[in-house]
C-alpha cells in the first residue's frame, strides 16, 4: 500500500511509449544540470581571476567566458553528431567502445558513472546551502535537509522519467524565465545609463596573500585554470546523448534539437551573467576576509560575500527586492533539480553496462513504473552516502567535480574522429564525405579541447580532491572487469556443447531421504511427498543427539507403521548438519551416477520474529547440501496459523511483473 502511494500503480511494458518524452519535457529533464551551472559557472571564474587582484578579473572575465563558450558550442556540435549516430543511449560509453575498444568504452563508463554520483551530491548541496541564507531553520541541519531531498528526487524518479518531468518542467523553465528576463532588463539599464554597480563595487579586490606575484607563465597557467574553473558550465551535457531512448520518435532528431536548445540558452545566459557582473563591477573573492577592503581596512570575517548571480539581481532589480527574492528562489530550487539530470541518465547507463555484462543484471531490468529502479536507488544512496561524508559542503565536494565528465568528452571524442575516418575509407557521395569531413575536423577540435581542459583539471585540482574521484573511477573500472569476468566464466561453463551428453545423461537411480526430528504433520506431508515421486530407494533419517529422544522417535515411528525406514545416524559431538551431509557424500562416492534427493519440512511463518525460531537447523542443511554435487533439496512446506492470509498481501506485483508482462 505505501509502496503504491508513492511510486504510483504498476505499468504494463506495452505502456513504455507513454513514458517517452516530447522535447517540451526533455529539455528540463536533461538540460536542468547545464542550464544550472550558470548558477555557479561564473563564480569559478571570477574567483580564480581574483587571486592575481580585482583588475585582471574585470579585464579578462569575458575572454575567459567566451573561451568556455567556444568550447560548450564545439561540443554541442560534436555531441549532436553523437545522438544521430549512437541513437541508443549508449552515449559517450557506446562511443569510445566502438571506435576505442572495450577497456576505452569502460574507462568512459566509470567516468561517467561517478560524475552523476558528483552531480547529485553538488547540486543537492549547493542548493541547501543557498536555501539556508534564506531559511534559517535550515542551518546546521543541511546534511538532513540533504538527504531527504536526495529521497524526494529518488520518489519523484520511481514514478517514472515523464511523471518527473512534468513536475521538474514549470521550475526550469521559471529559471530560465527568471534569469533570461533579469538579462534583458539589465542590457536594457546599461544603454540608458540606469544600471547601478553591485554591492561590493566600491570594495578593493587584493591578491591572494597565500601566492607571490602572479606573472608570466604563473598569470597564463591562472587563465588556464579560470578558463578549466568556468568549464563547470559543461557538466550535464553529455546527459541528452545517454537518455535518446527516453525521447519520442524520431528519437535522434528530437535529441539533437535538444541539444541545441540547451546550448543557445546555457550560452546566453552565460554570457549574460558575465556581462552584468563586469558592469556592475562584482567583486568575488575565494577568501573575501583577507582579500576584500573598503578604503584600506580589510572587511573581515563578519563581511557576508553574496554569490555572483545575486550580486547582479541585486543591481538589476535594484528597488524592486521581489525580484531579488525571485531569482534566489529559483536559482537554489535549479540546483536541487540539477541532480534530476543524473537520475536520468545514471539509471540508463547502468542499464546498458549490465546488458554488457559490466555491471550486475538486475540494473538491466524496468521496475513497476517502467523506471530503472536498482539504479536509482544506488544513486540515490551513493550520493546521500558523499553527502554525509563531506557534510554537504560545496566547497570540499566541488574539488571532485568536473573530472568524470572530461574523461568521457575527451575520449568520447575521440572515438568521434576515428568514427568518421572509418566511414570515409567506405564513402564515396562527395556531398556525404564533405559533411563527414567537417564533423571529424570539430570532433578533433573537441577532443583537442577536453583533452586540455582534463590536463589543466588534473594539475589543479589533483590533491584537492579530483585524485579521489579518479581512484573512485580505476576502482569502479576494476569492479566492473572483475563482473564481466564473473559472467564469461558462468556462461562458459553452462555453455552446452554439441558433444556434451553429461548435462542430459539421466540418473542411474534416485535415492530419497525425509529428514526427520520428530513425528508431527510436516514430516508426515514430507514423507507422503517424498513416495508420491516413486523413488528408486525411500528413507527416512535422524541424527541421534540424544539416545532417548531417538528410541522414543524410533519406537513411534514403528507403532504407526510409517512404511518407509527411519535410519539414526551418530553424532557424537551433537552435531546436526556434518552427519547428514557425510551421510549423502556416501551415496554419492558408492554411486556416482545417482540422484539424491534430500526433503526438508519447513514452517511457513507470518512474521518475521517468527522465522528467528524457526528453521534455522533446515537452513543451514539446505545451504550446505547445495553445494554438494549430484544433491537435490526439496522444501516440504506447511504453512502455520500466523501465516493465513499472507498470500493475499504478498499477491500484489512483484519485481519482473513488468519484465513478464504481468504488471
Amino acid at each position: 500500500m505505501v509502496k503504491r502511494v508513492i511510486l504510483g500503480r504498476a505499468m504494463r511494458s506495452d505502456n513504455l511509449g507513454e513514458t517517452l518524452l516530447p522535447k517540451r519535457l526533455a529539455l528540463p529533464v536533461f538540460a536542468s544540470d547545464a542550464l544550472s551551472s550558470v548558477a555557479y559557472a561564473p563564480d569559478e571564474i571570477f574567483l580564480t581571476l581574483g587571486l592575481a587582484g580585482g583588475a585582471l578579473a574585470l579585464t579578462h572575465s569575458w575572454e575567459i567566458a567566451l573561451a568556455v563558450v567556444v568550447v560548450m558550442a564545439v561540443v554541442i556540435a560534436s555531441y549532436r553528431q553523437n545522438v544521430r549516430a549512437y541513437p541508443s543511449g549508449g552515449g559517450d560509453y557506446e562511443v569510445a567502445s566502438v571506435n576505442l575498444g572495450p577497456k576505452a568504452g569502460l574507462g568512459v563508463g566509470s567516468a561517467l558513472l561517478v560524475d552523476y554520483v558528483l552531480t547529485v551530491a553538488v547540486s543537492i548541496s549547493s542548493g541547501v546551502q543557498n536555501a539556508a541564507a534564506a531559511f534559517g531553520f535550515v542551518r546546521g541541519h543541511e546534511v538532513l535537509v540533504a538527504i531527504l531531498l536526495i529521497a524526494a528526487l529518488t520518489a519523484m524518479n520511481l514514478r517514472g522519467v515523464r511523471e518527473s518531468g512534468t513536475a521538474f518542467a514549470i521550475p526550469t523553465y521559471l529559471f530560465m524565465a527568471t534569469v533570461l528576463g533579469m538579462a534583458l532588463i539589465g542590457v536594457v539599464r546599461k544603454m540608458t545609463g540606469s544600471l547601478p554597480q553591485a554591492e561590493s563595487a566600491g570594495l578593493e579586490l587584493l591578491p591572494d596573500p597565500s601566492h607571490d606575484a602572479i606573472t608570466g607563465l604563473a598569470l597564463a597557467f591562472l587563465f588556464l585554470r579560470a578558463f578549466s574553473s568556468g568549464c563547470a558550465a559543461l557538466t550535464g551535457v553529455e546527459a541528452i546523448s545517454n537518455g535518446v531512448p527516453a525521447f519520442r520518435k524520431p528519437k535522434s532528431q528530437n535529441a539533437a534539437t535538444t541539444l541545441l536548445l540547451m546550448g543557445m540558452i546555457s550560452v546566453t545566459m552565460m554570457l549574460s551573467m558575465v556581462a552584468l557582473a563586469t558592469w556592475t563591477g562584482v567583486k568575488y573573492a575565494e577568501d573575501p576576509a583577507v582579500q576584500l577592503a573598503r578604503d584600506g581596512v580589510l572587511v573581515g570575517e563578519d563581511y557576508e560575500q553574496h554569490t555572483v548571480m545575486v550580486q547582479v539581481a541585486q543591481s538589476v532589480f535594484s528597488g524592486f527586492h521581489a525580484g531579488v527574492v525571485l531569482v534566489s528562489i529559483v536559482t537554489g530550487l535549479i540546483l536541487v533539480l540539477a541532480a534530476n539530470t543524473a537520475f536520468n541518465g545514471f539509471p540508463v547507463l547502468g542499464s546498458i553496462l549490465a546488458r554488457d555484462g559490466f555491471l550486475p543484471r538486475q540494473l538491466h531490468t524496468r521496475g513497476d513504473r517502467l523506471a530503472f529502479s536498482n539504479g536509482i536507488i544506488i544513486l540515490a544512496a551513493a550520493a546521500a552516502l558523499l553527502v554525509a561524508i563531506y557534510d554537504a559542503k560545496v566547497t570540499a565536494l566541488i574539488q571532485l567535480y568536473i573530472v568524470g565528465v572530461f574523461v568521457s568528452f575527451t575520449l568520447s571524442q575521440i572515438g568521434m574522429v576515428r568514427h568518421w575516418t572509418r566511414h570515409l575509407r567506405l564513402e564515396r557521395d562527395a556531398a556525404e564525405r564533405g559533411r563527414m569531413l567537417r564533423s571529424r575536423v570539430i570532433n578533433g577540435v573537441g577532443a583537442a579541447m577536453s583533452g586540455t581542459v582534463l590536463l589543466v583539471v588534473l594539475a589543479t585540482k589533483f590533491v584537492h580532491g579530483a585524485g579521489y574521484a579518479i581512484a573512485a573511477m580505476a576502482v569502479l573500472y576494476l569492479l566492473m572487469t572483475r563482473i564481466r569476468r564473473h559472467y564469461d566464466h558462468v556462461r562458459d561453463e553452462l555453455t552446452v556443447r554439441e558433444d556434451d551428453t553429461k548435462a542430459q545423461m539421466l540418473p542411474s537411480r534416485v535415492h530419497a531421504i525425509v529428514l526427520v526430528s520428530k513425528i508431527h504433520k510436516p514430516t508426515l506431508r514430507a514423507v507422503a511427498y517424498a513416495r508420491a515421486t516413486r523413488p528408486t530407494i525411500l528413507e527416512a533419517l535422524t541424527v541421534d543427539v540424544d539416545p532417548d529422544e531417538t528410541k522414543a522417535l524410533q519406537a513411534e515411528w514403528v507403532r504407526r507403521d510409517i512404511p518407509v525406514p527411519l535410519k539414526a545416524l551418530d553424532s557424537p559431538f551433537r552435531e546436526i548438519t556434518r552427519p547428514v551431509v557425510d551421510y549423502v557424500k556416501s551415496i554419492r562416492s558408492g554411486n556416482p551416477r545417482d540422484l539424491v534427493v534430500v526433503y526438508i519440512p519447513q514452517y511457513v511463518v507470518g512474521h518475521w520474529w517468527e522465522q528467528i525460531l524457526h528453521n534455522q537447523s533446515a537452513l543451514r542443511l539446505r545451504s550446505r547440501l547445495l553445494f554438494t554435487p549430484g544433491v537435490m533439496v526439496s522444501s516440504v512446506p506447511w504453512q502455520l496459523a500466523s501465516s493465513e492470509g499472507m498470500e493475499e498481501r504478498l499477491d500484489g506485483p512483484v519485481a519482473g511483473d513488468v519484465r513478464r508482462g504481468e504488471g
